[in-house]
């Protein structure tokens, strides 16, 4: 029971300290958890993590209640390679990264 999150524009080293934090917890709570944090990661990794949830309530007949966390892999996306001007008509590389979100699921 799994969900796939692709080309979120945030990069992954931001995401991966949020999925630190709901790593092997039951699921229900860790969307409690998601809902109170500040972070913008925070709310992409719980529609994300709601929609393994789905997932497994609907094409797995599991009840919500007996979800844990199993993994959380958060990698790297394709990165924006933008530009932005400096001092005497130059111009800085300024990389916008995405990252992949995949949330797997098991009973408990």
């Amino acid at each position: 029971m799994r969900a796939i999150v692709k080309s979120l524009r945030i990069s992954p080293r931001k995401a991966n300290l949020v999925a630190d934090l709901v790593r092997g917890k039951v699921a229900s709570d860790a969307v409690l958890l998601l809902s109170r944090l500040p972070k913008k990661a925070a709310k992409m990794l719980k529609k994300g993590i709601q929609s393994a949830m789905a997932n497994a309530k609907n094409n797995f007949a599991q009840k919500e209640e007996s979800l844990v966390i199993d993994r959380i892999l958060v990698t790297k996306g394709p990165t924006l390679k933008r530009n932005i001007p400096i001092s005497r008509g130059r111009a800085a590389p300024l990389l916008k990264r995405s990252s992949h979100f995949l949330i797997e699921l098991s009973a408990r």
